[in-house]
């Protein structure tokens, strides 16, 4: 009677589990909900390396600083190179519209005018990065599909490994991607992004994860054409989190004036 007592409370037991679980499984949609979600400073300023690297190792490095500001769920981020002279004064503005596409423009010191980024010209390489226009904007959450394809441990992170791709496939460059999102901080610590093919394209890798008061923050990531074998890695030397920061800095005026 004993053991019948205990096989039927561990029985109970087991359901319990086997019940929760289905009533707590979570889905690709929430995770990446979650990793969208996650807490950004209000204000930000910083210095970052970019090396450009080709796939012979041939470095180009550069300086770049960069203001960001997150309101009402908008984020908004300026950018200005200043080295090396080639790309000196530079200066990039991009703000995220609620229903429409991003706003982005950029300042060419040759010609000393700010250009308007058209959407159609969103695949297009930034600044000779292996990012695209389209890649620098913040994509939200119902535009694609996902699934939770897995979890496994990549770089130390114990991670949900997650295929997204868009609803319509008009609206985006890759006709899939996968992302792994660390479940302790929901960050995306890798991403791969694949070509209308289906071929592999890119390859994002977050070399540095750091707790800033309170934030989250790749200090370091590379990202990897592995079609052409050339890089790009922004390693952040130096950042300064919720210091309100004029509101002018994010204005076309900024841009063509750079104060």
């Amino acid at each position: 009677m004993v053991i019948k007592k205990h096989s039927v409370g561990t029985l109970l037991v087991l359901m319990n589990v086997f019940i929760a679980s289905m009533v707590y499984a979570i889905d690709g949609r929430e995770i990446m909900q979650n990793a969208y979600d996650v807490k950004e400073p209000n204000f930000s300023h910083s210095l970052v390396q970019m090396d450009l690297i080709d796939k012979n190792g041939t470095t180009e490095s550069r300086i770049v600083e960069e203001w960001g500001k997150s309101e009402n769920d908008l984020k908004s981020v300026v950018m200005v190179f200043h080295t090396p002279a080639s790309v000196k004064n530079t200066r990039f503005l991009q703000i995220q519209n609620e229903g429409r596409d991003d706003d982005k423009w950029i300042y060419l010191p040759a010609l000393k005018s700010v250009r308007r980024i058209a959407a159609s010209e969103g695949d297009k390489p930034f600044m000779g990065t292996d990012a695209t226009y389209d890649d620098l904007s913040t994509r939200k959450v119902d535009r694609d599909n996902h699934e939770l394809l897995k979890e496994e441990t990549v770089n130390s992170y114990d991670c949900y490994v997650v295929k997204s791709w868009a609803k319509d496939p008009n609206d985006s460059q890759y006709s899939y991607r996968i992302s792994w999102i660390d479940k302790k901080t929901w960050v995306p610590v890798k991403a791969q992004m694949y070509d209308k093919k289906t071929n592999l394209l890119k390859e994002l890798t977050v070399e540095k994860l750091e707790n800033i008061n309170g934030y989250w923050i790749p200090m370091s990531n590379i990202l990897k054409n592995v079609q052409t074998g050339h890089s790009t890695r922004l390693v952040i030397t130096k950042i300064e989190v919720d210091k309100p920061i004029d509101k002018r800095i994010f204005t076309t005026s900024f841009l063509s004036q750079g104060r």
